[in-house]
């Protein structure tokens, strides 16, 4: 399987890198790289984390994780994973 990230999970995870290097570069490059290394681990096991709970009418498809305090949300779609949505958790969630 393939990991694609969305133009605006993207941005958000530059947004992460920004915020967290105006303190500490060596914070931001922890945090993105380990944002990167779950995301890319996703490849090889896909259903890893459990379904969105936050995705309306899911068919398990919509899988999200947390790390340092980030939530990424992404989607499986036949050989592809999507990475759809990144956030820091203290943001409202979104339904959708």
């Amino acid at each position: 399987m393939v990991v694609v990230w969305s133009l605006q999970a993207k941005a958000a995870l530059r947004q992460v890198f920004t915020y967290i290097s105006a303190d500490s570069l060596q914070n931001a490059n922890k945090v993105v790289a380990d944002l990167l290394y779950h995301a890319d681990k996703l490849a090889d096991h896909p259903e890893f984390y459990p379904p969105d709970k936050y995705k309306n009418n899911n068919d398990g498809s919509w899988r999200a994780f947390e790390i340092h305090r980030y939530r990424l949300s992404y989607r499986i779609k036949g050989e592809q994973i999507r990475v759809i949505r990144l956030r820091h958790t203290s943001m409202s969630p979104l339904k959708y």
